[in-house]
């Protein structure tokens, strides 16, 4: 931590992603100079503008950045940002220059870390384990891969006892970490341009459960090994941590949660689906774990609003929902359309889905195509490239997906096209899922079906 307190400019390229901006908030928060670079405006970079943090989007050496002085200014980089002049100015006359995910690792040094690992669950589970803190009034901070509903942002500064870190495993950035509490929630292939099986993802996870002290606690989910003592959690059957009696009251669920000592009933918890109970479940063992009573628990959750783009979700009086989600993996978009399916069976289901990267959708075409068919109609986007380039995938193409699905109503549509094909289709329940720009569907879609309903009237 002293490392970084001999900084006084903060210099991020590629500012604009989720986990840097939370850095960004960060040093800002402590009174440091931010400047950073992104590809793209976007919501979150105006959001890092408009809280005071000096943004560019042209990657040219400008005398903003040729003022800075190597012996001050700490440059951070993500590894989804290719090679860069601004990247290749820094390198080329020495300043210090780290990985986000080495940044990260130096904040947890010093703290008590609680990181959340997983291919899926991770932003909800570490995003609640902060909810949670901050209501039982812990000194903490949290870098989270989403936008809190609560916090209206990816980043608070309550303290700086405990730090809650979403774990990252792409480009094995979670070893870098060193946590005393960690939950592991799923270890399920992806990021196979990375790891190139699931063997090796396991292993990474292995690896990551080893950094957690003897003498502190890891938390995975009942069933994976992981090659070392852990405690375990699960939902509908018995674990170390466990939720049953789940049952529905209107838009609520009610669990009852029991520990190895003890049985707490009638948790409430706004957010649908099982996967999100076992993510309650897992945040609930932790912060029980480190002390915190279960009455400001049950307030705590019951308060708790989610996350932006996880479940998303809008009831609207002429009788239409609609859900925005994250999803990019089928495990996913199964637990997304599972718990549509299991709480509106008889809703006519719309989906528009835009794949993330052209090697995941590669590598996990079938299994797509399999959750996607549980729709009823499909809108299939044009796959997003994030860090990837087009001409090294030539084949893989949405036209190519969509051949797999096994629906009678279904097209691919290029974004741009996307929301006026919305208009047309007749649906009882509109869901948007993906982790690229699909996110710019959000506002027009919602201000659409609010004039629609305000015609109806």
């Amino acid at each position: 931590m002293n490392r970084l307190k001999t900084y006084q400019n903060f210099y991020f390229v590629g500012i604009g992603g989720i986990g840097m901006s939370a850095l960004a908030r960060y040093f800002h928060a402590s009174g440091k100079k931010v400047l950073g670079y992104d590809k793209t405006n976007t919501k979150l970079t105006q959001a890092l503008m408009n809280e005071g943090i000096d943004i560019v989007f042209e990657d040219t050496v400008d005398e903003k950045i040729t003022q800075l002085q190597q012996e001050n200014t700490l440059v951070i980089y993500t590894p989804a940002i290719k090679a860069l002049g601004i990247l290749d100015y820094f390198n080329e006359n020495q300043f210090e220059v780290l990985k986000r995910a080495k940044v990260l690792g130096l904040i947890t040094e010093n703290t008590d870390c609680i990181a959340v690992a997983g291919t899926h669950g991770k932003t909800t589970t570490s995003t609640l384990v902060s909810h949670l803190c901050k209501e039982a009034d812990l000194p903490f901070s949290c870098f989270l891969g989403g936008i809190s509903e609560n916090f209206k942002s990816n980043f608070l500064y309550n303290g700086s006892q405990y730090s809650v870190v979403e774990a990252d495993e792409y480009d094995r950035s979670f070893l870098n970490l060193s946590p005393d509490w960690a939950v592991i929630t799923s270890t399920d292939a992806d990021h196979l341009d990375i790891y190139g099986d699931k063997n090796t993802i396991e292993e990474g996870f292995r690896q990551f459960a080893a950094l957690v002290p003897d003498d502190k606690q890891l938390f995975v989910r009942k069933g994976i090994e992981i090659g070392r003592p852990a405690l375990t959690y699960a939902v509908n059957e018995e674990a170390d941590y466990y939720s049953d009696n789940l049952r529905m009251e209107g838009d609520q669920i009610y669990f009852d949660f029991h520990t190895p000592t003890e049985t707490v009933k009638d948790f409430i918890w706004d957010t649908p689906g099982i996967h999100n109970v076992e993510n309650a479940t897992v945040a609930l063992a932790i912060l029980h774990n480190i002390g915190v009573d279960f009455d400001t628990l049950k307030k705590a959750i019951a308060s708790f609003k989610g996350i932006k783009r996880r479940y998303t979700k809008h009831r609207y009086e002429n009788g239409k929902i609609y859900i925005d989600d994250y999803a990019h993996h089928p495990t996913e978009i199964n637990a997304v359309m599972g718990s549509i399916r299991t709480f509106y069976p008889d809703k006519k289901l719309l989906v528009v889905f835009q794949p993330h990267l052209f090697s995941r959708t590669r590598d996990f075409a079938d299994g797509f195509a399999e959750s996607l068919s549980q729709s009823d109609e499909l809108i299939l986007l044009d796959i997003y490239p994030a860090r990837e380039i087009q001409e090294n995938f030539q084949e893989i193409t949405s036209e190519w997906l969509l051949k797999k699905v096994t629906l009678n109503k279904k097209e691919v549509s290029p974004l741009n096209e996307a929301f006026s094909k919305i208009k047309e289709k007749d649906f009882d329940i509109l869901l948007t899922i993906g982790a690229g720009n699909i996110d710019t569907l959000y506002d027009p879609v919602c201000e659409w079906i609010n004039e629609m309903q305000s015609e109806q009237k």
